[in-house]
């Protein structure tokens, strides 16, 4: 079982207020002391807090209820009752609440001890103290306490990082991760070997760093389930650039492996499967990085290179969907950068951080806020339930099951039958 729990349903629910006394002052040689009921305490609350000492949302995945404690109820002498026990749920920063019977967005912790309070706890009542008056000296009510909320909840992390990695499976996403910071992803000759989503630092010159995200690799057809679908993009909505990898082995059926036809029809198949998922992540900043360049003949490279420098690739939708960060005039405005490099021989990687870094560091690229749509619930619990698929328990064969005659002659003269 994976380490890595970004998703978890809750039910929460907060303390109920305690009731006012309608208690009346008793004394010797007091006679009608009058009311002095106190007030009931007030019910816990439940409150979100962001930790970054946390990165996953594993020590939730067993606690299916979270409930606060209830208010006391008020004393004599006018005391009050205790406030009913808060109960703090500890998140990681990125942690995005929905609810879980409607999938509308409720809030979101993005900093270390922020503290949200998800539900309130419910008021103290007042004590028939508050309730006297010239007309009325002897109140014998008092107020109760108000009720608890409740409410399912589902919370999802989604991954703070500078950079994101985007491509198909095999692209060399987790290669580049493990070369270029100190990560160490799962690497295999096989589909889908990244299963959750890698972090790593990436070392940068004068002791500056940036923050990678690897995520499972995507396929045509994600957004209607194919693969891993499109469970996991939603770790890259909060970074600043989005890094789309495409290997120089790719194949076209008319241009051939490794022709510009061949990377471009890939890189649009990713842009329409962001599209599908959420259309305001092609509003970030995006570079073209075409990788596993060791395999592909200095000629042929000369030449893909030469044909990206006449025919720059544009981002449209960056400044039709957020105006204000773009400059028209600019030569090169929305203008993405194609790099290319190969992580098992260290080549051009260099010159992939040089333009990662002059991406993060523009102005434009600096606000990564996005707007939390709400959710499908039933597709996230469908994506979400563990398969119940399991192993068949092994099947004891008995000689009358088998369509054959078994033959009992070569067992004589072994064990008791000497």
């Amino acid at each position: 079982m994976t380490n890595f729990i970004d998703y978890v349903k809750l039910y929460c629910r907060s303390g109920k207020g305690g009731a006012g006394s309608s208690h009346f002052h008793r004394a010797k040689y007091v006679p009608k002391g009058g009311p002095d009921g106190g007030d009931g305490g007030r019910g816990g609350h439940v409150i979100l807090r962001g930790n970054r000492n946390l990165w996953t949302l594993l020590h939730l995945k067993y606690q299916k209820h979270v409930m606060a404690g209830d208010g006391g109820h008020g004393g004599e002498s006018r005391s009050f009752g205790k406030d009913g026990e808060d109960k703090v749920i500890e998140v990681p920063c990125g942690t995005v609440v929905y609810d879980a019977e409607t999938g509308e967005f409720i809030c979101e912790v993005k900093n270390h001890k922020q503290e949200i309070v998800l539900l309130r706890g419910g008021r103290g009542g007042l004590g028939n103290w508050h309730f006297r008056t010239a007309t009325n000296q002897a109140p014998r009510y008092a107020q109760p306490g108000e009720e608890r909320q409740e409410r399912s909840v589902i919370l999802q992390l989604k991954v703070l990082a500078d950079v994101g990695l985007v491509g198909f499976p095999n692209a060399g996403k987790s290669t580049l991760l493990s070369v270029v910071s100190a990560a160490k992803p799962e690497i295999a000759d096989y589909p889908f070997t990244t299963l959750t989503p890698q972090l790593g630092i990436v070392r940068y010159h004068d002791d500056r760093s940036f923050c990678m995200a690897d995520i499972p690799g995507i396929i045509e057809g994600a957004a209607e389930g194919k693969g891993l679908g499109l469970r996991f993009l939603r770790h890259i909505e909060r970074n600043s650039v989005l890094l789309f990898l495409v290997p120089a082995t790719t194949y076209d059926l008319e241009g051939g492996i490794g022709t510009p036809e061949a990377v471009l029809r890939e890189y649009e198949i990713l842009l329409d499967e962001l599209r599908k998922y959420n259309p305001q992540l092609l509003t970030k900043a995006r570079i073209l990085a075409v990788s596993k360049c060791d395999t592909m003949e200095q000629a042929a490279l000369s030449s893909l290179r030469q044909w990206f420098d006449t025919n720059p690739l544009y981002n449209p939708d960056a400044a039709a969907l957020a105006p204000e960060w773009h400059n028209d005039e600019e030569e090169d405005a929305g203008k993405v950068p194609v790099c290319f490099f190969s992580s098992l021989a260290h080549q051009g990687l260099d010159e992939l951080k040089d333009v990662i870094w002059r991406e993060l560091n523009k102005e434009c690229n600096q606000v990564i806020e996005i707007s939390h749509s709400p959710i499908d619930v039933v597709k996230i619990e469908r994506e979400e339930e563990p398969s119940s698929t399991e192993e068949d328990e092994p099947h004891t064969i008995y000689m009358n099951e088998v369509d054959e005659e078994w033959d009992l002659s070569k067992y004589k003269g072994i064990g008791w039958d000497e």
